[in-house]
C-alpha cells in the first residue's frame, strides 16, 4: 500500500503559468453561473506563482479579454504599459536598418496589446483564482503521472521531500502527495516532463510535425530615464547571427525599466555556437548599447520556447486529460506571442472538462476541446503563419524573410498557400565537430556584458544541493565517449546557466553537472544530440525565482 495520502478533485492543473490558471478561473466561473461546488488544484513547481514565468512580453490581450472583459479596471498590472511604438530592425555588425511598417501585415502591428512582467500577470491571475475558491499549491512539483486500471491518467503525485542524493531519506523526508482527478491537464510549459511520457502513451504525435524550439534569454535593466520610453517595442534580427536564426526584443516597460532578450532556434549546425554569448554580443551592438550605458542590470533568466507552431501542435486530449498551453505548443512565432494562445486554449478545454463533469463522465476524452480548438481562432491565427519558420530555416534570413513576408501577406488577404512546410527535429541538426568553425567570443566587459555565473546569480536560483541530480543521463558514457570526441560536446555551450562542464582530473576528462545552477530552460533535454539527457523535475521549490520576469 502507498505511504501517500491522497486528494481527489474535479480537475487538477499541473502548472501555475497562464494556460493552468486561465483554465482554472474559466472552470470556476462555469461552477459559480451555475451554483455548483465543484473543486480544481493547481500544482506549481516554483516557490510561488510566477517564480519560474519567463516572457518578453508584448501581450495580445485577446483571451484576458474574454476571461475577464473589465480587467483593466481591476487593478491588473498589465494593463500599466500599453504598447506605443513598434519598430522592426535589420542589424549589420555596426548599422541598424528599420523596416518600414508598410512592408509587415498588420496582424504583426501590436496594436491594441500591452508590454509588462508575465509573471506579474501570473500573479494577478492566481489572486483571482485563490478568491474563487481554486486550490493553489506553490512548491509542490508534478513528478509521476497515475493511471486508472483502464489506462486513462487519474491524477499525478507530486515528489517526495527530503531525498539525498544518494537516494536515502533524510530526517525530513516527507512523501509525495497524490492528487486524483476527473480531468488532469498538463500545462507545463514548452518541453514539459510529464507531456513527454504522455505523448508516446496516447501516441498524441503520432500526426504532426515534431516539435521545435528556440532558447529565450532575457535580462531586465533599469536604464537612464531621459532614454526610457514607455511602450516603445522593438525586435531585432540579423547580427550578430551568421550560423543561426533567431533575433533580439527590447521592450520599454514600466518603472524605467527595459526587457531585452535574444531568441536562438535551436536547430542551429555549428556546436561550437553558444545562445547565451550571442546574446551578450548581441547587446554590444550601437543601437542596442546606447539604450544600456548608464543602467543596471537587476534580473537575468532563460527558457525554452516553442517554435513548431501550426504543424507540430499534439492531438490535444486522451482519455482522463489534455494538454494545454505551451506543453502543447501554440506559440505564434512571428508575432513573438503565446500568452493569448495559451490562456484560450485553457479555457477552452475548462469548458469541454465542466459540461463533462456535470454530465458525470469521468476519465472520458474530452473531445469537446479538441473540436473547439479545432474551430478556433487560435488554430487559424496559427495557420496563417506556419510557414514563416521553416522558410527561414530553409532558405536562409534574407531570402527566407522575404518569401515567409510574401506568405504572410498573401494568408492576409485569403489567399490560402496549398503546402505546409515541415521541421525536423533541433537535436538532429549539429555538425560534427570537424566539419564546424570554432566561434571566438569576446570576453564580457561587466558592463553591458556578462559571464554565465553572474548571470545565474541575478535570477535567484536554489536547490537543495542534497537531492538527487534532476538532470538524469540515461548513459553516463555518452557524453565523454560520444559527444565530446564527435560534437566537442555543446553542452559546454548550449546551456544558458553553466551546468554543464568537461573538467580534467589527471588525464582523465569528466562530464561534470552542477545542477544547481540549473534555470529550467529545458535546453539540454531538447538539443543533446543523443537524447541522452533526460530533464525531470527536482524538489519543489527549486529552481529561479523571478520577481518580474
Amino acid at each position: 500500500m502507498s505511504e501517500r495520502e491522497s486528494m481527489p478533485y474535479d480537475v487538477v492543473i499541473v502548472g501555475g503559468g497562464p494556460a493552468g490558471l486561465s483554465a482554472a478561473i474559466r472552470f470556476k466561473q462555469l461552477a459559480d453561473e451555475a451554483g455548483k461546488d465543484l473543486s480544481v488544484c493547481i500544482l506549481e513547481k516554483g516557490s510561488e506563482i510566477g517564480a519560474h514565468i519567463l516572457s518578453g512580453a508584448v501581450i495580445d490581450p485577446k483571451a484576458l479579454d474574454e476571461l475577464i472583459p473589465n480587467w483593466r479596471d481591476e487593478d491588473c498590472p498589465l494593463a500599466e504599459t500599453p504598447v506605443t511604438e513598434n519598430h522592426h530592425w535589420i542589424l549589420t555588425k555596426k548599422k541598424q536598418f528599420s523596416m518600414p511598417h508598410l512592408m509587415t501585415p498588420g496582424f504583426m502591428h501590436n496594436k491594441g496589446t500591452y508590454t509588462g512582467s508575465l509573471g506579474t500577470l501570473c500573479r494577478w491571475l492566481g489572486e483571482r483564482a485563490e478568491n474563487m475558491g481554486v486550490e493553489i499549491f506553490p512548491g509542490f512539483a508534478a513528478a509521476e503521472i497515475l493511471y486508472n486500471d483502464d489506462g486513462s491518467v487519474k491524477g499525478v503525485a507530486t515528489g517526495d521531500m527530503g531525498i539525498a542524493r544518494d537516494g536515502s531519506k533524510k530526517s525530513e523526508y516527507e512523501p509525495g502527495l497524490e492528487l486524483h482527478a476527473k480531468y488532469t491537464f498538463f500545462a507545463e510549459g514548452a518541453r514539459g516532463h510529464l507531456t513527454k511520457q504522455l505523448k508516446p502513451k496516447f501516441a498524441l504525435d503520432a500526426d504532426c510535425q515534431p516539435q521545435i524550439y528556440g532558447l529565450g534569454i532575457k535580462e531586465l535593466w533599469d536604464i537612464d530615464p531621459e532614454l526610457h520610453e514607455p511602450g516603445k517595442v522593438i525586435h531585432t534580427q540579423g547580427w550578430p547571427l551568421d550560423e543561426a536564426n533567431g533575433g533580439g526584443f527590447l521592450y520599454h516597460q514600466a518603472n524605467g525599466q527595459v526587457a531585452l532578450g535574444f531568441v536562438t532556434w535551436l536547430n542551429y549546425a555549428n556546436p561550437y555556437l553558444s545562445p547565451f554569448e550571442e546574446m551578450q554580443r548581441w547587446k554590444t551592438h550601437p543601437a542596442i548599447k546606447k539604450f544600456l550605458e548608464g543602467g543596471k542590470r537587476v534580473s537575468y533568466g532563460a527558457r525554452a520556447i516553442n517554435d513548431g507552431g501550426y504543424q507540430s501542435v499534439p492531438k490535444l486530449t486522451f482519455p482522463g486529460g489534455a494538454l494545454i498551453g505551451c506543453s502543447a505548443g501554440f506559440v505564434n512565432v512571428p508575432r513573438i506571442k503565446g500568452t493569448h494562445t495559451a490562456m484560450k486554449t485553457g479555457m477552452m478545454a475548462a469548458e469541454a472538462a465542466y459540461e463533462a463533469v456535470i454530465a458525470e463522465r469521468e476519465s472520458d476524452e474530452l473531445t469537446a476541446y479538441q473540436d473547439a480548438y479545432d474551430n478556433s481562432w487560435v488554430k487559424e491565427e496559427l495557420r496563417v503563419v506556419r510557414n514563416v519558420l521553416p522558410a527561414v530555416e530553409k532558405y536562409g534570413n534574407v531570402l527566407g524573410t522575404i518569401l515567409s513576408g510574401i506568405n504572410m501577406w498573401a494568408e492576409n488577404f485569403k489567399i490560402k498557400m496549398p503546402f505546409t512546410m515541415k521541421h525536423h527535429p533541433d537535436h538532429e541538426s549539429l555538425n560534427r565537430k570537424e566539419h564546424a568553425r570554432p566561434i571566438d567570443y569576446p570576453k564580457p566587459d561587466g558592463v553591458i556584458s556578462f559571464d554565465r555565473l553572474s548571470s545565474v546569480f541575478l535570477s535567484n536560483t536554489n536547490h537543495e544541493e542534497d537531492q538527487p541530480v534532476h538532470l538524469q543521463l540515461k548513459d553516463p558514457d555518452v557524453p565523454i565517449q560520444s559527444n565530446l570526441p564527435i560534437f566537442d560536446e555543446p553542452a559546454q555551450r548550449y546551456c544558458p546557466a553553466g551546468v554543464y562542464e568537461i573538467v580534467e582530473e589527471g588525464d582523465e576528462k569528466i562530464f561534470q553537472i552542477n545542477a544547481q545552477n540549473c534555470v529550467h530552460c529545458k535546453t539540454c533535454d531538447i538539443k543533446d544530440p543523443t537524447q541522452n539527457i533526460n530533464w525531470v523535475v527536482p524538489e519543489g521549490g527549486g529552481g529561479p525565482n523571478y520577481p518580474n520576469m
